[in-house]
């Protein structure tokens, strides 16, 4: 139902707390009806890709490539908006560098 790029508003648990938030997420990828997700804030202090209110944000937020995490579909609430093609790649990329830094 959900797809790559998809921002979408997802209950999150938090690991510090046993309290549950709802929260706005990337859609990274769907795996057997679960999703891994890139976390969302309007905290712009925070580190990683802006995500502008031209491009569909409630406000200008920041999409944390620091703060991945995995849902099933039913703490899905809904789908905000779909991503550009230029956001997903640049996420995509930006990803792939981290990753490189394993090595």
């Amino acid at each position: 139902m959900y797809k790559s790029g998809d921002i979408i508003l997802v209950n999150v648990q938090y690991t510090d707390t046993y309290e549950v938030k709802k929260r706005p997420g990337l859609i990274l990828y769907e795996e057997f009806n679960n999703y891994v997700v890139a976390g969302i804030t309007s905290n712009k202090n925070m580190n990683g890709i802006p995500l502008l209110k031209s491009e569909g944000a409630v406000k200008n937020s920041v999409i944390k490539l620091n703060y991945i995490f995995t849902v099933s579909s039913s703490m899905i609430i809904k789908k905000l908006f779909t991503a550009s093609t230029e956001k997903k790649r640049t996420v995509c990329n930006e990803i792939k560098k981290k990753l490189i830094q394993l090595k």
